[in-house]
């Protein structure tokens, strides 16, 4: 009884957090399989990841169970003869077609899947990405907009030697712990919006990645890459630079904010009003500077 008690313990403890690991954009402890994402292109990686999986259990299961099958069943102690044969033309054509079947089954769904994923026709609006040691900068293109995106300050206080703080204790209003993956400022998007990306990178090659998202790209100095996402529903989205990118790169979180789209708008418009302000008070100074030049030769005049 011990035993079943245990397996049956170890099931549920594995389909909730199957379960749990689903629901959530944050990773939690014994967390298994892909996240579904919250996007059409992060559900389909996730139902073919699956049909591919359950094709190739049920292909192991058919030929290691024949293997044991057999090498119980013909075993020399039944008194089994091995048969004197060079090959069975039947069997080779079989286990050739039925690989090459499975294999077009499963080709045919993973390259549409690719080419939806790089239609990034019909966008309703563009964001370049910059990839910057050890930042990203976010620019909202033909809006005037854009702004640099780092590790927060409490993360990166934390992540100081011999700080003497908990990261453990780096969490988010919810409670979850965001340590390395929280920003100053986040990327915020609109939902139900097609959305394009071109991404590139400033000094080294990174890799904007937000798993939930269910793609990533490399952002190469000198080359533009571009996907598109749609998200569907509101909520905050992590993820990191997923290339090798230099001695820090373990602390280039991204953070994206998905809003509905009025508090977009109302949010790239209080963006707006700040850039506008901030290149006035820039062009202030300027404009005063052909005046003081003029009057600085009268000054020794007077004496």
């Amino acid at each position: 009884m011990k035993p079943a008690r245990s397996i049956s313990r170890i099931a549920t403890a594995l389909s909730a957090a199957l379960v749990a690991g689903m629901a959530q954009a944050n990773p939690v402890p014994w967390q298994l399989n892909l996240p579904a994402g919250v996007t059409a292109t992060s559900r389909r990686i996730y139902d073919l990841h699956n049909f591919t999986l359950i094709m190739c259990t049920v292909i192991g299961v058919l030929v290691i169970g024949a293997m044991i099958w057999s090498m119980f069943h013909h075993r020399k102690s039944k008194g089994a003869v091995p048969a004197q044969f060079t090959h069975n033309t039947t069997a080779e054509v079989i286990w050739t077609i039925v690989p090459i079947i499975l294999l077009v089954i499963m080709t045919i769904p993973a390259t549409q899947t690719l080419f939806k994923m790089y239609d990034t026709s019909d966008s309703a609006m563009t964001v370049k990405v910059n990839g910057v040691q050890w930042m990203w900068r976010y620019e909202y293109v033909g809006q005037g907009v854009q702004f640099l995106s780092r590790l927060d300050r409490t993360s990166d206080r934390t992540r100081t030697l011999h700080s003497g703080l908990n990261p453990a204790k780096v969490t988010d209003k919810d409670g979850h712990n965001v340590y390395l993956l929280d920003v100053d400022h986040p990327l915020v998007l609109p939902v139900d919006t097609k959305i394009r990306f071109v991404v590139t990178g400033d000094d080294v090659i990174h890799s904007w990645w937000v798993p939930d998202f269910g793609w990533k790209q490399d952002a190469i100095p000198g080359v533009i890459g571009e996907n598109w996402t749609k998200i569907d529903k509101p909520g905050i989205y992590r993820g990191q630079c997923a290339e090798l990118c230099g001695r820090d790169h373990g602390f280039m979180p991204i953070v994206v904010k998905a809003v509905p789209k009025a508090e977009f708008q109302s949010w790239l418009a209080q963006q707006k009003a700040a850039s506008s302000a901030a290149d006035t008070a820039q062009a202030a100074p300027a404009a005063a500077l052909p005046a003081v030049a003029q009057a600085a030769p009268v000054a020794p005049n007077a004496h």
